[in-house]
């Protein structure tokens, strides 16, 4: 029998009432705003499984905004996420979908807009226990969950590119607990994602970028 933490029934400290519904979420959307630059003009969010019947009862689309503008699980400002949003300027939009099904229970895809015009996509999963998983970038299948400190790479699946990174990382010192590559296909675009142990050091971005098929670099500290 696996073991099973009281953390994972209880869930994390939280504005509720659901450590699926809300914690998760807020968790997912929160990993998703660390991925673009600010300010987010536009976010929509497009629910699936539970989500989709139950996410405004359960809170789950406030705690979804509230993620997005960057607030933790335990943020009183969740309760009032709408207003918050109103005044910063930031549209939003909450779409149920009940004909997809074949998706994990608590699912749910942020697309965001910042001021840039930069747009992206991330679809995130939660898991229960507050805990939650990134499933997709820009419609791209990953997997992470945003517990460890994470740099994401987003690369042209090129030759070199991988040892550029691993090489970049080991000069600076830092201790890689799992490193995996996704990839749409073969030499389009792919994103290595390394989870370290310890927060990774400052203005590690810079030698990372340094390379012509690295494209960006996310860093996400938990």
């Amino acid at each position: 029998m696996s073991f099973i933490s009281v953390f994972d029934v209880l869930g994390p400290n939280m504005i509720g009432p659901s450590s699926s519904h809300t914690a998760g979420a807020a968790v997912i959307a929160y990993l998703a705003h660390k991925m673009i630059a600010p300010p987010l003009k536009k976010v929509d969010f497009t629910l699936y499984g539970s989500f989709a019947k139950t996410y405004h009862g359960h809170g789950t689309d406030r705690a979804l905004l509230g993620g997005i503008m960057g607030f933790s699980t335990d943020d009183t400002r969740i309760r009032n996420s709408f207003s918050i949003a109103t005044e910063r300027g930031l549209s939003y939009s909450f779409t149920p979908c009940e004909t997809e099904t074949d998706v994990h229970p608590n699912t749910v895809d942020i697309r965001m807009e910042n001021a840039a015009g930069q747009v992206m996509t991330i679809r995130g999963e939660s898991l229960g226990g507050g805990k939650c998983r990134i499933a997709r970038i820009n419609g791209v299948e990953v997997d992470f969950t945003g517990e460890y400190s994470t740099v994401i790479v987003v690369q042209q699946d090129k030759p070199g590119v991988v040892a550029h990174i691993t090489k970049v990382l080991s000069d600076k010192g830092v201790n890689i607990a799992f490193m995996r590559l996704f990839r749409e296909s073969k030499g389009n675009t792919a994103y290595t994602i390394v989870e370290s142990d310890g927060h990774f050091p400052e203005g590690i971005e810079e030698p990372l970028k340094n390379n012509p098929n690295v494209h960006d670099v996310m860093i996400i500290e938990p």
